[in-house]
């Protein structure tokens, strides 16, 4: 692939900052259908805490990649980018325009460059044993043999980094190259997409922290509590992936140590204006963003004004 195969259009931006809202907007403005790029919307049964679009939301708009995995499986990047390219691509087919929109950075970033992952074969046994091996030996051994194999990873990881070591060690056994390796060889090719990146943000960091602890609140109306009950309920692991997502940790803590849930929702304002500024600071690495920044008041008509005017300049 030498050249980009279709151009999409990509909204990102912090938690509660009106992605959703604009991109079913833009979809309807201009013939296209929705991809969220959000690493928690993926899971079934978890609404509430992801702020996943509701049905009224979507006002009629196709919406993809969401509800595609069970809260007890691990799903990630990897499998993210090939579930979504297809659904990208078949968008192009018919003639409309993709839009992605979320606040995984990771996951749109991965997309929009088309990016291929080492390869794993769950049943190869490779993590397992090199799990027990960590478990029995300690990590300091994985660390030096990965070292020998490849420095430039090993130099970068934590010492304490179990995940990612025994991951750069099974890419090794797995492919017989490194991790090293395959970024490289990833970095080399083309974006596979033509992206325009529209980006979300706030003038005043109080209004967009007042924002965020606002639609914490509406969750709790929503029944934020009960939806993490219902999955504890249902056998899923406190520690499993999904339940790390914010929102389902820090209320599955406090009921779980008897404290209030009020007390539970007020971390999750925290942990949310934590992950916010994380946001920021990632979707501003690109440069090409083009950036609205809200006022207080948040004029919607002024952003879909905005967007048009960007939308054009760029072609779509």
């Amino acid at each position: 692939m030498t050249e980009p195969v279709g151009t999409i259009l990509c909204i990102v931006g912090p938690t509660a900052s009106g992605k959703t809202q604009l991109a079913a907007e833009l979809a309807l403005l201009l013939n296209g259908e929705v991809i969220s790029a959000d690493s928690m919307q993926v899971y079934r049964s978890m609404d509430i805490g992801t702020a996943k679009p509701t049905m009224a939301e979507r006002r009629g708009v196709p919406h993809h990649m969401l509800d595609v995995a069970e809260p007890w499986e691990a799903y990630s990047v990897a499998r993210y980018v090939s579930e979504a390219i297809p659904c990208v691509d078949a968008i192009l087919s018919r003639g409309k325009i993709p839009i992605v929109a979320g606040g995984t950075g990771l996951y749109i970033d991965a997309l929009a460059a088309g990016r291929e992952f080492a390869a794993f074969h769950p049943d190869s046994g490779h993590r397992a044993r090199l799990r027990q091996f960590a478990l029995q030996q300690g990590l300091e051994p994985l660390l030096a043999e990965l070292r020998a194999v490849d420095p430039s990873t090993a130099a970068r990881l934590h010492p304490n980094d179990e995940k990612r070591i025994i991951r750069a060690l099974e890419v090794w056994y797995e492919t017989g190259k490194t991790i090293s390796e395959h970024n490289e060889e990833t970095a080399a090719l083309p974006p596979r997409y033509h992206a325009l990146t529209l980006g979300l943000a706030f003038h005043d960091r109080a209004a967009m922290w007042a924002r965020i602890d606002r639609r914490v609140d509406e969750m709790m109306a929503n029944g934020l509590e009960k939806e993490v009950r219902g999955l504890l309920g249902d056998g899923i692991d406190p520690s499993c992936t999904a339940m790390q997502a914010i929102g389902y940790k820090e209320l599955a803590s406090a009921l779980a140590e008897g404290r209030s849930p009020a007390e539970g929702a007020e971390e999750v304002k925290l942990r949310s204006r934590q992950y916010a500024k994380r946001q920021l600071t990632w979707f501003r690495r690109n440069p090409d963003t083009r950036w609205f920044y809200w006022d207080e008041a948040m004029n919607f008509e002024a952003l879909r004004h905005f967007s048009i005017d960007q939308v054009t300049d760029f072609g779509i």
